[in-house]
C-alpha cells in the first residue's frame, strides 16, 4: 500500500485541494501540520526540496509546489477532468484563480503587515474588491453555462476545490455577499456538500486561510 505523506503549514491554503482530493478519492494519508515560523518547520526546511512547502511524499519520493501536487493526484485518482478538452479548461480556471489571488494578496499582505489603516483600505477598495468583482464575473459564466453545477463538465474537478475553498477565505473577510453573489455562493455549497467532503469540513481543524 502507498504511503502518501503531505506536508503543510497549519491552515488550509496551498494544502487544502489536495486534502480533498485524498478524501473524495477515499484514499489514507498522513496529514502534517506545523505552525508558521515553528522551530519545527526551520528545522524541515533544508531538508525540502524547495525549501517552501507544501510537499507529498509518496513512499519517500518528494513532490514540491503545490499546483504540481494538486495536479498529480488529481490525475491520478480522476479529478482532473474526463478528456485533454476538460483538462485544459481545469487548468484555465486554476490559472485565473492564481491571477485573482495575485491582486488579491496586495490586501492580504497590507493586513498581516499592520499597514495603516488608510493603506489597507486603499488595497481594498482599489485593488482587491475590483479584482474579486472581474473574477465572479468570469466565474458566473461558466456557471451560467454550466448544465451540471460543476465548472467542468458533469463531475467535481480539482478546479470545483480550489475555487469553492477559496470562497470561504473570502467570506470570512467579507468579501462574498449572499445577495450579491448568490450563484457564487450556491456552488461552493454543492461542492462542499457532496458527502465526502461534507464529513471532512465538519472535522477539519478551522483556520481563517
Amino acid at each position: 500500500m502507498v504511503h502518501y505523506k503531505l506536508t503543510y503549514f497549519d491552515g488550509r491554503g496551498f494544502a487544502e485541494a489536495s486534502r480533498q482530493v485524498f478524501k473524495l478519492a477515499g484514499i489514507e494519508f498522513e496529514d502534517v501540520r506545523l505552525p508558521i515560523a515553528s522551530p519545527e518547520w526551520e528545522a524541515l526546511k533544508p531538508s525540502t526540496p524547495f525549501g517552501q512547502l507544501p510537499v507529498l511524499s509518496v513512499d519517500g519520493f518528494e513532490i514540491p509546489q503545490s499546483a504540481a501536487i494538486l495536479r498529480y493526484l488529481a490525475r491520478k485518482f480522476g479529478f482532473a477532468g474526463k478528456t485533454p478538452e476538460e483538462e485544459a479548461w481545469v487548468d484555465a480556471i486554476v490559472d485565473q484563480f492564481k491571477d485573482f489571488m495575485g491582486q488579491y494578496r496586495q490586501y492580504i499582505y497590507a493586513v498581516f503587515l499592520k499597514k495603516p489603516v488608510e493603506e489597507v483600505e486603499k488595497a481594498k477598495t482599489e485593488v482587491a474588491i475590483p479584482a474579486r468583482d472581474a473574477y465572479f464575473k468570469i466565474l458566473n459564466g461558466i456557471l451560467e453555462k454550466s448544465k451540471s453545477g460543476f465548472l467542468v463538465g458533469d463531475s467535481v474537478t480539482f478546479a470545483d476545490l480550489v475555487v469553492a475553498d477559496n470562497l470561504v477565505t473570502l467570506e470570512k473577510n467579507g468579501f462574498v455577499s449572499n445577495e450579491e453573489h448568490l450563484k457564487i455562493v450556491e456552488f461552493k455549497a454543492k461542492i462542499q456538500n457532496l458527502p465526502k467532503l461534507k464529513e471532512w469540513i465538519e472535522t477539519r481543524p478551522d483556520t481563517p486561510f
